[in-house]
C-alpha cells in the first residue's frame, strides 16, 4: 500500500488481491465472537414480526459471550463462519486488494503521491463494488449470527447452502442483496475510515521516522485504522444489521428501518454495539493489515520459484 516502502520487485495487482481475501479470512477466525456479539447487541430490543416468543437480555460484551456459550453453545459464537470467510475471499479482495489499483487510476498524470481525495474517492469505489459482488454472502452471515438456536435445537437455516436456497425461494433473488443500499453506504465509509486512515497514518509514521516499515508500524496504523472506522460506521452499520435480518414486510426500507429505530432507541440507538464493534474492528484491522503486509512480502519473495 501507499506509505510501503516498496521491494525491489513490488507485489502485483495480483498478489494484493489474493493476500487481500487470505487476509481477510485469517481475521474472521480471530474475531468472528465479537462480531456475533455486535450483531446480538444491534437486534437487541428489535420489534419483530411476529414477536419471539422469548428473548435473551445481553449485557456487554463479555456478557453477551457468555451468555450464548451457556444458553447455545459454544459454537454458537462461530454461527455463520462459512459465509463469513466466502464473504471475506470476495469482499476483502476486491476493497483491499484493488485500493491501490484504483487509486493509481485516480491519480493525476505526474502528481508523486495521491492526494487525501483521491485516497477517498478510491475507497468508496473499492467499498461500493465489494458490496455489489459479496452482498449475499453478508446477508446470510447475518441471519445466521442473529439467529438464536431454539430450546429443541431447531435453527432457522441447516447449512450455509440451505440459507442462500431457503432465502431465495421464500423471499425472491432480491432478498440475498436486501440492504444492499445501507450496506453500500456503510462499506463506502468503513473502507474510507480503515483504508485511508491506514493509508495516511502509515505515510505519516514512516515520514517522520517515527517507526520502520515493519510489524509494530502496520499495528499502530492498523489500530487508528479500526477506531476511526467504528466512529464513523456504526450508526450505518447498526441500520444494515436490523435491515438484514427483518422479517418480509417488516421494514419498508432502510430508512423506516433508520426512523424505526430512531423512535424506539433514540440517537443512542445507532451506537448499540459501539463497543464489540470498535473491539472487533480494531482487533480485526490489526491481524488482518499485519496479515496482509507478510502475505504481500511473502509473496514477493516465492515469486521468482513460482515463474
Amino acid at each position: 500500500m501507499v506509505g510501503l516502502k516498496p521491494p525491489e520487485v513490488p507485489p502485483t495487482t495480483a498478489m494484493k488481491f489474493v493476500s487481500a481475501g487470505m487476509a481477510g479470512c485469517i481475521a474472521d477466525l480471530c474475531t468472528f465472537p465479537l462480531d456475533t456479539a455486535k450483531v446480538r447487541l444491534q437486534i437487541q430490543g428489535e420489534v419483530k414480526i411476529p414477536r419471539a416468543i422469548s428473548s435473551v437480555e445481553y449485557r456487554g460484551v463479555l456478557g453477551t459471550l457468555s451468555t450464548m456459550v451457556r444458553t447455545e453453545g459454544p459454537r454458537s459464537l462461530y454461527s455463520g463462519l462459512a459465509a463469513g470467510l466466502q464473504r471475506q475471499m470476495s469482499f476483502a479482495s476486491i476493497r483491499i486488494g484493488l485500493y491501490d489499483f484504483v487509486k493509481q487510476l485516480y491519480t493525476p498524470k505526474g502528481a508523486e503521491n495521491a492526494g487525501l481525495a483521491t485516497r477517498v474517492l478510491a475507497g468508496c469505489t473499492t467499498g461500493a463494488v465489494a458490496v455489489a459482488c459479496a452482498q449475499p454472502t453478508d446477508v446470510v452471515k447475518v441471519r445466521f449470527q442473529a439467529n438464536r438456536v431454539l430450546l429443541d435445537g431447531a435453527r432457522r437455516y441447516s447449512s450455509t447452502v440451505d440459507a442462500y436456497r431457503t432465502i431465495a425461494r421464500e423471499e425472491g433473488v432480491r432478498g440475498l442483496w436486501r440492504g444492499t443500499l445501507p450496506n453500500i453506504a456503510r462499506n463506502a465509509i468503513i473502507n474510507c475510515g480503515e483504508l485511508v486512515t491506514y493509508d495516511l497514518l502509515k505515510d505519516m509514521l514512516l515520514r517522520t521516522q517515527l517507526m520502520a516499515d515493519n510489524v509494530p508500524c502496520h499495528f499502530v496504523a492498523a489500530f487508528g485504522a479500526g477506531f476511526c472506522a467504528t466512529v464513523v460506521a456504526s450508526p450505518v452499520d447498526v441500520v444494515k444489521t436490523r435491515y438484514m435480518n427483518a422479517s418480509p414486510g417488516q421494514y419498508r426500507n432502510a430508512l423506516s428501518c433508520l426512523l424505526a429505530l430512531l423512535m424506539q432507541d433514540g440517537p443512542a440507538g445507532l451506537y448499540k454495539g459501539f463497543i464489540p464493534s470498535f473491539l472487533r474492528l480494531s482487533s480485526w484491522n490489526v491481524v488482518m493489515f499485519v496479515s496482509y503486509e507478510q502475505l504481500q512480502r511473502a509473496a514477493v519473495l516465492l515469486r521468482p520459484a513460482l515463474a
